[in-house]
């Protein structure tokens, strides 16, 4: 399970940040995660849970903006959304697409005390 590993690294930068802006604990995470980021987001809930105990984030809440996966078609000229990898451009039926989104993990926003 590499939710595991995420979480512990998101942590890692929670405690970092904490540190170098003076804040006592982190209340609220949110993080931005691709919908082809190959993230399972029931699994890193429950990571989180698990990674958070003993740290500045004991207590966060844990909030996940889900984003589209994005592509420019090479053939017809477009953005498109896209929910898997090797799908077709849902325009024009291509496979020359190139991914442009929807594969990140970035922690957005943080509410701390």
């Amino acid at each position: 399970m590499h939710e595991l590993s995420l979480c512990e690294s998101i942590i890692e930068t929670l405690t970092d940040q904490t540190h170098r802006q003076g804040f006592s604990r982190v209340r609220r995470v949110w993080l931005e995660i691709g919908a082809l980021a190959n993230v399972e987001l029931d699994a890193l809930r429950f990571a989180f849970k698990v990674a958070r105990e003993n740290t500045v984030a004991a207590t966060a809440e844990l909030d996940i903006l889900t984003l589209p996966g994005r592509a420019w078609c090479l053939d017809c000229a477009q953005t498109v959304e896209v929910n898997q990898l090797f799908d077709p451009c849902p325009l024009c039926g291509s496979y020359q697409w190139r991914l442009t989104g929807g594969n990140e993990m970035r922690i957005k926003e943080l509410e701390v005390e």
